[in-house]
C-alpha cells in the first residue's frame, strides 16, 4: 500500500463505485472533500487520503444499496463533522428505515445524529475497509502495456516523469543507476520495476541529462 496511500478522483471513483460528477459535487458542496492535502497548491489538492476512500464506500453504500436520501446523508454528516475528525470511516454506521444512526465508540450505544435511540441494523466498517484495500492492491496491477512506458501526470509526484502504472520516478532510477545500482539491484528497492522498466527510465533520463 506505500504506493497507494493517495489516491486521485479517478481511483477513488474506480474503487466506490461513484461517478466523478457525484464525487466532485459532494466536494463542491462540502458535503464530502479529500482530507489528504492541506496547503499545497490546488493542482495538487484533489488527492484523497485510504480513509476518504472508506468513508466513500461506506456514503455509496447508504445510498445506492440502502436508498437512503442524499438529504439524510447531508443531515448527519453536518451533525458528526461537528463531533467527529473523520466520521464517515472511523465510526460504525447503523439504519432504521431510511435513518441513518452511529455506534458511540464509548458506550456502543447506537444513536441517532440527533440525541435519540433506538434498536437498528448496524454497518460494519471493518468489512468495507478490508474490501477497499483489496480493491486498491488490484490498482497496482500493471498491464503489458504500462511495462516500460514512461509518462506524466500532475497529480501524480508532482508531474514528475515515472514508469507507467508505478509511483517511481525515472530520476530515482537514475540516481541508484550513478550510485552504481545494478539493475537488479534497483528492482530489488523497486519490485513492481521490470528490466525493461530500468532500463527504459536510465535511457530517458541519460538523453534528458544530455539535452
Amino acid at each position: 500500500m506505500a504506493e497507494l496511500l493517495a489516491f486521485t478522483t479517478e481511483h477513488v471513483c474506480r474503487l466506490t463505485g461513484l461517478s466523478v460528477r457525484q464525487v466532485r459535487y459532494w466536494d463542491d458542496t462540502g458535503f464530502f472533500s479529500p482530507t489528504l492535502v492541506h496547503g499545497v497548491r490546488r493542482a495538487f489538492s484533489k488527492i484523497y487520503a485510504f480513509r476518504d476512500v472508506v468513508g466513500l464506500r461506506t456514503i455509496a453504500i447508504l445510498r445506492n444499496k440502502h436508498r437512503v436520501p442524499l438529504q439524510e446523508l447531508r443531515r448527519v454528516g453536518e451533525w458528526l463533522h461537528a463531533h467527529y475528525q473523520t466520521p464517515w470511516s472511523s465510526l460504525r454506521f447503523a439504519l432504521s428505515g431510511e435513518k441513518v444512526a452511529f455506534i458511540e465508540p464509548g458506550t456502543g450505544v447506537a444513536m441517532e445524529a440527533r440525541d435519540g435511540k433506538q434498536t437498528i441494523f448496524t454497518i460494519a466498517l471493518e468489512p468495507i475497509a478490508n474490501e477497499m484495500q483489496k480493491a486498491a492492491e488490484r490498482l497496482r496491477e500493471r498491464d503489458a502495456a504500462q511495462i516500460g512506458h514512461i509518462v506524466r501526470n500532475r497529480y501524480v509526484v508532482h508531474n514528475a516523469w515515472t514508469l507507467a502504472g508505478t509511483r517511481v520516478t525515472t530520476e530515482a532510477v537514475w540516481n541508484f543507476h550513478k550510485a552504481g545500482y545494478k539493475p537488479d539491484q534497483i528492482i530489488e528497492e523497486y519490485p513492481r520495476l521490470t528490466k525493461k522498466d530500468v532500463q527504459e527510465a536510465i535511457r530517458f533520463e541519460a538523453k534528458r541529462k544530455a539535452a
